[in-house]
C-alpha cells in the first residue's frame, strides 16, 4: 500500500463568505506543499478571471489574495492512501473536521466543492450534519485531469461565478 497522505491546514480569513473544498491535494502540490501547486491547474486562473486580478506567481500573495476576497480554502479528505495524483485512486479516506469550520465561521454562506470527489466525501460524511446551515455547491473539477465531464476553461469560469454571489466584492 502507498504511504499515508495529509492535506494541509486551511486557508482562513478572517471573516471567510465562501469555503472551496478539494479533495485531496495531488502530488505536485503534495511536494510543493501548495493549494493548487500544478500549473496546469485551473483553480488559481479562474480566481484571477473571476476577479479581474493580473495573475500572481508568489503563492503567498495568491493565499493573500483569496483571504481578501473572503474564500477560505481546504479539503474535504484529512489523510487518505492514493497511488498518484487521481482521485480514483484514493482508499481509507478521512474527512477533515468541516462541520467544526463551519460552526466556528458563521460568516460562511457557501461551500464549494471542486469536482465531483470533493463533493462524494462531503456528502457521505456531513451532508446531513450541515443540511440548512449553509448553501452547498458542486462546481467543475479544476484539475488538469481530462474526465468524463471536462468543461472548457471558459465553460469553468461560467460555473464558478457562483461565488461571487456570496461575497461582498
Amino acid at each position: 500500500m502507498s504511504e499515508k497522505l495529509y492535506s494541509f491546514a486551511p486557508v482562513l480569513p478572517e471573516r471567510p463568505k465562501v469555503l472551496i473544498l478539494g479533495s485531496m491535494p495531488g502530488g505536485m502540490s503534495l511536494m510543493k506543499q501548495q493549494y493548487y501547486g500544478n500549473p496546469r491547474n485551473h483553480f488559481w486562473p479562474i480566481m484571477f478571471e473571476l476577479f479581474h486580478q493580473e495573475p500572481l506567481e508568489d503563492y503567498e500573495a495568491k493565499l493573500a489574495f483569496i483571504k481578501k476576497q473572503g474564500i477560505a480554502l481546504w479539503d474535504t479528505i484529512g489523510s487518505c492512501y492514493r497511488e498518484g495524483s487521481l482521485d480514483t485512486n484514493i482508499v481509507n479516506e478521512e474527512p477533515n473536521a468541516i462541520a467544526e469550520l463551519v460552526s466556528k465561521y458563521p460568516s460562511l454562506g457557501l461551500i464549494v466543492c471542486n469536482g465531483g470527489k470533493s463533493y462524494q466525501t462531503f456528502k457521505k460524511h456531513f451532508s446531513k450534519e450541515l443540511f440548512g446551515k449553509v448553501d452547498v455547491r458542486k462546481l467543475p473539477s479544476t484539475s488538469p485531469i481530462p474526465g468524463r465531464y471536462t468543461k472548457t476553461f471558459a465553460g469553468k469560469v461560467e460555473e464558478w461565478k457562483v461565488i461571487l454571489d456570496h461575497l461582498d466584492n
